[in-house]
């Protein structure tokens, strides 16, 4: 997996890196097919923002997280991202799962 971290108007620090790819950790157990992922890191005014876009194999997915500490905006972004790889992983899973209906005669 690649992992690229970027920051707008912020420095990124390597204790926010060490912290981001701590939590992408949990996200590589519920998904074995992740080739990328991208986190930006920005802040606006009194805002910390958070987003990602991580590519796997067939999707892209894009989640963000706005937050008055930029921790929490990490946090919370993660949390949302686990969800939306779950939920893509369940989709997957019952397309493939799915019975074949018969045909009527």
């Amino acid at each position: 997996m690649n992992l690229k971290i970027t920051g707008l108007n912020f420095d990124v620090t390597e204790a926010i890196k060490n912290h981001v790819a701590g939590k992408l950790e949990r996200i590589n157990r519920h998904a074995e097919n992740v080739i990328s992922v991208t986190v930006t890191l920005s802040v606006e005014k009194v805002n910390n923002k958070a987003e990602a876009d991580v590519h796997l194999a067939g999707k892209n997915l894009h989640v963000e997280a706005v937050e008055s500490d930029m921790y929490a905006a990490v946090d919370v972004l993660m949390d949302k991202l686990d969800r939306a790889i779950l939920k893509h992983k369940e989709k997957r899973n019952d397309v493939r799962s799915a019975p074949v209906p018969a045909a009527e005669e």
